[in-house]
């Protein structure tokens, strides 16, 4: 996206507070935007892991995400977080990358039995990667809802407007999502404690 810039050259850019960094990156300015894809591509990668289905997939959905803050970084307004306001920005080009026929179909309603919270001590065990490698097991509306939800903390009414479902489809989906990381958390935790006593043996 950009060139190299020496690097004596960029240092200031990288010890400019946030605001100056906005400011000069909405004048055009190629260092500043340099530095700003610099400073925040770890955070926005991280959002667009959670939703896409593999590492080229939200690769992909970061650099349209980049490309779509430049576009409308005149508009940004300094009322509210910047870092927030990005992150909206990544969770909507990541949900665009998806099928949406995986949420947008209705569910009949249904009576499901509220998923029981999942053990802290559970995630606790897991590292980061294997926590994104379990999300990306579930399909695609169910784990777009349950980021949406869990995450990045919408209420049921917002993620029905979002993705254009009720928001009776948009509960039904966080409960089974929950349910399946339920099962394949119990699934992998026995396997871990197998491979443990096979290893001790």
């Amino acid at each position: 996206m950009f060139g190299v810039f020496p690097f004596l050259q960029i240092i200031p850019l990288f010890l400019q507070t946030e605001k100056k960094l906005i400011r000069d990156c909405q004048k055009g300015i190629k260092k500043a935007q340099y530095v700003l894809v610099k400073r925040y591509s770890p955070m926005l990668l991280s959002v667009c892991r959670r939703y896409a289905r593999d590492e080229a997939m939200a690769r992909d959905v970061l650099q349209e995400t980049l490309i779509r803050i430049f576009e409308n970084i005149n508009r940004y307004e300094p009322r509210g977080s910047f870092e927030a306001w990005m992150r909206r920005i990544a969770v909507r080009r990541s949900l665009q990358w998806l099928d949406k026929s995986a949420w947008q179909h209705e569910l009949q309603p249904v009576q499901m039995p509220e998923a029981q919270p999942e053990p802290p001590e559970i995630y606790s065990q897991l590292e980061a990667e294997e926590i994104m490698a379990l999300l990306r097991t579930l399909p695609d509306g169910f784990r777009a809802v349950f980021n949406l939800y869990v995450v990045e903390g919408y209420t049921h009414s917002q993620i029905a407007a979002l993705l254009g479902i009720s928001e009776s489809t948009s509960r039904s989906q966080l409960v089974r999502a929950r349910k399946l990381l339920q099962e394949k958390l119990l699934i992998l935790k026995k396997t871990s404690r197998y491979e443990v006593a096979t290893v001790r043996k």
